[in-house]
């Protein structure tokens, strides 16, 4: 794709996925410059997520390559897979939290699992995590005994706290109401630029992707039909990405012609 692959902290080219006749990714390809937000939009069921998890390596494409700063994942490469795992956290949808863990706990898992660090250091830059997503008062209480809001931001802490350099979000905001999302949009962006880490977010929310997006990508038929500055989306006059953008318009037109009658003249012709 881009020529300047040196300022891609995440380059992926011709990821293909079937899940026996159902192509999901078809060649699917993207670039993620070190330290920016990218968003993938798409359609429900478009594969944005199945695109993340080949990434996760939860799911193995059956063709491409994916380069994390400046090398390849390569399937059977166990020290470069543990190298991405070690730089890279996941943001699940349904913001994957343990309800028997209190919030400090919840957040403190990753160090436990994924390092050596001594249990003093553990707790305190878990605090750290929390005081910095202002959590820290809550820091004994349950996931259920948190809003939704907070669920998200500790969900976010975890997410964090091993310091990673790609932080995968995969719709975030999923279920929420505009509020909630702009909301939730707002944080990731916050955060992002706070910490320095790279974000690519895969969602349907197209207004709030716009806004907080560095660079976004449509997916659309297994592949991206497009990938560039917001600005950029806002302008194209590529079909898909016209029929994406301005479905809200389309309804409205189409209302309106049914409140016309237009629309049931045509059907009764």
């Amino acid at each position: 794709m881009g020529a300047d692959s040196n300022s891609q902290l995440l380059r992926i080219e011709g990821l293909s996925k079937r899940f026996g006749q159902n192509i999901v990714l078809d060649g699917a390809s993207l670039n993620v410059p070190h330290g920016s937000l990218v968003t993938v939009l798409g359609r429900s069921g478009a594969g944005k997520s199945v695109l993340l998890k080949c990434l996760a390596d939860v799911i193995r494409p059956d063709a491409g390559s994916i380069h994390f700063d400046g090398k390849p994942l390569t399937i059977g490469d166990a020290l470069a897979r543990a190298d991405f795992r070690r730089r890279c956290s996941f943001l699940f949808q349904s913001n994957a939290l343990f309800d028997s863990l209190t919030a400090l706990e919840n957040v403190a898992l990753p160090l436990e699992q994924t390092t050596d660090l001594p249990d003093k250091e553990i707790r305190e830059r878990s605090l750290e995590a929390l005081r910095q997503i202002e959590l820290e008062a809550h820091q004994d209480r349950y996931p259920s005994q948190l809003s939704g809001g907070m669920q998200k931001r500790l969900a976010l802490a975890r997410a964090i706290v091993t310091r990673p350099e790609l932080v995968l979000f995969d719709e975030p905001t999923a279920g929420l109401d505009p509020l909630r999302r702009n909301a939730v949009f707002a944080m990731i962006a916050k955060y992002q630029r706070q910490f320095g880490f790279t974000a690519l977010v895969v969602t349907h929310d197209l207004t709030e992707a716009l806004i907080a997006s560095d660079r976004v990508a449509l997916l659309d038929k297994g592949r991206m039909c497009f990938e560039g500055t917001p600005a950029e989306f806002s302008a194209s006059t590529v079909a898909m990405v016209e029929d994406f953008r301005d479905s809200a318009e389309a309804l409205g037109r189409t209302l309106a012609a049914i409140r016309r009658g237009e629309a049931l003249q045509s059907e009764d012709s």
